[in-house]
């Protein structure tokens, strides 16, 4: 099924309008949802797809439709069942909304809230392309925001009140979104664990998600807890904060592990090799801390030695004091600079970042290109035009 929708009138004849052929995915009750483009393609056989929502009566807009591919497994349409489970009981202005689940034609479909703005993975690709990291207080910011919706998913408990357990497992750049309003979205739980009953269970050697951000204790198949993802979540401020992974030294300057590993097997291909990640996590400590944030203040290093600890004792306690102790050294970074920091102003460097970054656009590959105008290179972009002689 496809719709007509109105766009320019053409050039040779004004007072004809052009349309184009919108592929209706499926409705829901007097909903219907228009597929707009492909956002991402994952290796664990999810897509994510850009819909235009439209609705007899109220308010029409984007949201993000995540499918499977067929042919897709069982334990993958579960997968996406359970991750709807969950999401239904998470509210919090940080986590990416679910508005619907759909079976239909036999694949099963989530509609989620649409976030007008980059992954941070995107992010510190643009850093990369424009050769600096982003401020202290923007990472600052993020991170807090981070553990704030961490902390609320940590909490949760089920109708008799118990504690459900909650843990994400794949905190990582790509699975948070930086809207261009300022606004800082963790999405994605389809991995997460949790006590729900019903809830499928991982192989014991078959790690989810991007393992470049994993905890010790994921790699090496030991109990999970609300402290494996404030690991994760150090690594990405680490990251944010100074433009390069913890774990991101040249492989030819690790030593193989010594200890026999299990056979591990990856459901997706990580950002660093796992081999990689092994070797550096088996003689981590402090030191590799201290001097991957040598540039940090002293407070800003504290904190990350809180979440960065191998030693999971060592740790925060929880995500709420993680979430105090970077808004304190946000506090902090406030005093030094003399000028204010909140949604408005990650809202804006963002915008500087994009169009830093997009300077050099010509010459890297960047996978998000609907972040720059359509159609221009980049030195007719707005303030990229030849200077006045």
């Amino acid at each position: 099924m496809a719709s007509q929708h109105p766009t320019t009138t053409t050039r040779d004849h004004p007072s004809i309008i052009r349309f184009e052929r919108r592929h209706v995915l499926f409705s829901v009750e007097h909903t219907r949802f228009e597929f707009v483009r492909t956002l991402e393609r994952r290796a664990n056989g999810e897509e994510l797809l850009l819909a235009d929502r439209y609705q007899r009566h109220g308010l029409s807009g984007p949201v993000v439709i995540k499918r499977v591919r067929s042919p897709a497994s069982s334990a993958r349409r579960h997968r996406l069942v359970e991750e709807v489970q969950l999401a239904y009981r998470l509210h919090h202005p940080t986590i990416a909304q679910v508005h619907y689940f759909k079976i239909h034609r036999g694949r099963p479909y989530i509609i989620m809230e649409h976030v007008n703005g980059p992954s941070l993975e995107t992010v510190l690709n643009l850093m990369a392309m424009r050769g600096r990291p982003v401020s202290l207080a923007f990472a600052l910011h993020v991170a807090a925001e981070l553990a704030d919706a961490l902390h609320h998913a940590h909490s949760l408990k089920d109708e008799q009140g118990r504690s459900l357990g909650l843990i994400h497992r794949d905190v990582s750049p790509r699975n948070v979104r930086v809207a261009r309003t300022g606004e800082v979205k963790l999405t994605h739980f389809g991995v997460a664990y949790s006590h729900l009953i019903g809830r499928e269970e991982t192989a014991g050697a078959l790690l989810k998600g991007d393992v470049a951000y994993a905890s010790p204790e994921y790699l090496a198949g030991t109990t999970l807890t609300s402290a494996s993802d404030l690991f994760s979540l150090g690594l990405v401020l680490l990251e944010l904060a100074t433009g390069r992974h913890l774990f991101a030294a040249a492989p030819d300057s690790l030593e193989p592990p010594r200890a026999k590993s299990r056979e591990l097997r990856l459901e997706e291909p990580p950002s660093l090799p796992l081999t990689q990640m092994l070797m550096a996590m088996e003689d981590h400590g402090p030191q590799d801390v201290e001097r991957a944030a040598a540039s940090l203040p002293h407070d800003v290093r504290a904190v990350l030695h809180g979440m960065l600890h191998k030693d999971v004792s060592k740790r925060f306690g929880s995500a709420g004091a993680v979430c105090l102790a970077l808004r304190e050294c946000l506090v902090q970074a406030i005093r030094r600079t003399g000028r204010p920091f909140g949604r408005a102003d990650v809202a804006d460097e963002l915008a500087r970042l994009i169009s830093d970054a997009s300077a050099v656009r010509d010459e890297v590959e960047l996978l998000d290109e609907s972040l720059f105008p359509s159609g221009l290179e980049s030195h007719e972009l707005p303030g990229r035009g030849p200077k006045d002689t």
